[in-house]
């Protein structure tokens, strides 16, 4: 795990990267401490237990269990270690552009920012769709046809004006909707204690496991822990607020599915095919009555919206951070009044909008794809800093060494693989020309630069990717 505690310090023949100002451009601007940046992780990853209950049709409830102890240390302790001491090492907005930059090139750069952007902005338009169906019980209304239409634009338009206010009201603003979604399960684990029969939980039927429901459940739910990265620059002292933030936010992101899945299947009786989206909403009413079951379905609702301003958050500081490294015209660069990249949050709502029509299985589906891609890269350019740059200052440093690391990446590449082969065809194509769409921008970008048809500029304060190693 991202012990807080650890971390080695450079040696003084070292070159200060890691030491340099987070963002110069964003010395002015209010920063970000632990605590908001812990509940920011937490839905940049999780939001709470909602969308796990698939886990438990598609395996059981023993295998779901196993799943969601096991595989962060297969999958995500290696993703939140390698942020750690890579957003470390270059405190900036851009995060992993910056790293796959730095490792292999601008060009690659640019394309694994186009491949995480877009999977980012795909993930973020299930969330104001999501908000809208637990609130449909209540407003049949919202269920289809226009009002719905309506809903979901009006709902897009309200959080990223959140978003635009700034940072620092997002990250209190996920503090409050992280601890009223957390609250329920606690007081339903009370509730439970009298009815938890244990042998439930070791209920398991391999020939009876949906193993492409379950790994893409668990894939979904426990991966973007490289997302904080792209709002480095906004972290108060980041070379020890970033370690800590995501050491804490790796324990509540655990304990937030373990336990609740623990109450869930011990406390009433297994009825596999009962367990789909939703389905907590159901537990609480048969353990604690109307008034648990109303609570569970808010906090569900304003978990989506969380993730919502998480992701946005994320995203449009991601186009500032390559703004200010010239991968993209200089106007995403600029900052609103309230220090937020308001190009950036307008160019990803669009986004949002323009995708929101796309189902919940494909959006899952495209989105995974994508950021399989994306995390081969950043897993590549972790094992080549480390042979090429191994002098270079690291506040925070796994302590492993190169053949450390590579070991570090091999079960969290053979997850990856798994996941890209379980996809299906339609979500391959799809994928593949959104990858050949970034691999032909780029170029024609670098041509408007030449061409004086766009302005792009490097920011003088940044480190120069290209000197002395390249």
């Amino acid at each position: 795990m991202v012990d807080p505690s650890s971390g080695e310090a450079a040696a003084a023949d070292y070159v200060e990267l890691g030491e340099q100002p987070s963002s110069p451009k964003s010395e002015k601007y209010q920063k970000v401490s632990v605590i908001p940046l812990v509940f920011l992780i937490f839905y940049e990853v999780s939001g709470g237990p909602f969308g796990v209950e698939d886990s438990v049709k598609a395996a059981g409830p023993l295998v779901a269990l196993l799943g969601f102890l096991l595989v962060p240390f297969v999958w995500s302790v290696p993703e939140a270690l390698i942020t750690a001491e890579l957003g470390t090492m270059f405190p900036e907005n851009g995060g992993y552009v910056v790293w796959v930059s730095s490792a292999l090139g601008p060009y690659w750069g640019f394309q694994q920012g186009w491949m995480k952007w877009l999977s980012g902005v795909i993930d973020n338009a299930l969330y104001p769709v999501l908000f809208l169906d637990y609130l449909k019980s209540a407003i049949p209304a919202l269920e289809n046809g226009l009002p719905r239409t309506v809903a979901v634009l009006v709902l897009t338009v309200v959080l990223t004006y959140m978003s635009y206010r700034g940072l620092t009201i997002v990250g209190w603003v996920a503090i409050f909707l992280g601890v009223f979604s957390l609250l329920p399960f606690i007081f339903m684990g009370f509730i439970a204690i009298p009815r938890l029969n244990p042998a439930t939980w070791f209920i398991m039927d391999l020939d009876k496991i949906d193993w492409t429901l379950y790994l893409n459940t668990l894939f979904w739910n426990l991966n973007y822990w490289d997302s904080i990265s792209t709002l480095t620059g906004e972290v108060e002292n980041p070379s020890k607020t970033l370690p800590k933030g995501l050491f804490y936010a790796l324990v509540l992101v655990v304990l937030g599915y373990f336990f609740p899945l623990l109450i869930g299947t011990g406390a009433v009786p297994l009825n596999r095919e009962f367990w789909t989206d939703g389905y907590f909403s159901n537990i609480a009413k048969m353990l604690g009555g109307v008034w648990l079951l109303t609570w569970v379905q808010a906090a569900a609702a304003l978990s989506n919206m969380g993730m919502f301003l998480a992701e946005m958050s994320s995203d449009s500081f991601q186009l500032e951070g390559m703004a200010s490294r010239g991968m993209l015209p200089e106007l995403f660069a600029k900052r609103s009044r309230y220090g937020t990249p308001l190009v950036g949050i307008l160019f990803s709502a669009s986004g949002v909008i323009l995708l929101s029509w796309l189902s919940f299985q494909e959006i899952i589906a495209a989105e995974n794809f994508l950021y399989c891609f994306g995390m081969i890269m950043e897993f590549i350019a972790f094992v080549k800093l480390r042979v090429d740059r191994p002098a270079e200052s690291r506040p925070y440093k796994i302590p492993v060494g190169t053949a450390g690391a590579i070991l570090m990446c091999i079960p969290p590449t053979l997850l990856i693989l798994v996941v890209l082969a379980i996809a299906s065809f339609k979500v391959m194509v799809v994928s593949m020309v959104a990858v050949m769409i970034g691999l032909a921008l780029e170029p024609c970008l670098r041509y408007s630069e030449r061409k004086r048809w766009l302005k792009f500029t490097m920011n003088p304060d940044l480190y120069d990717l290209r000197s002395p190693y390249q």
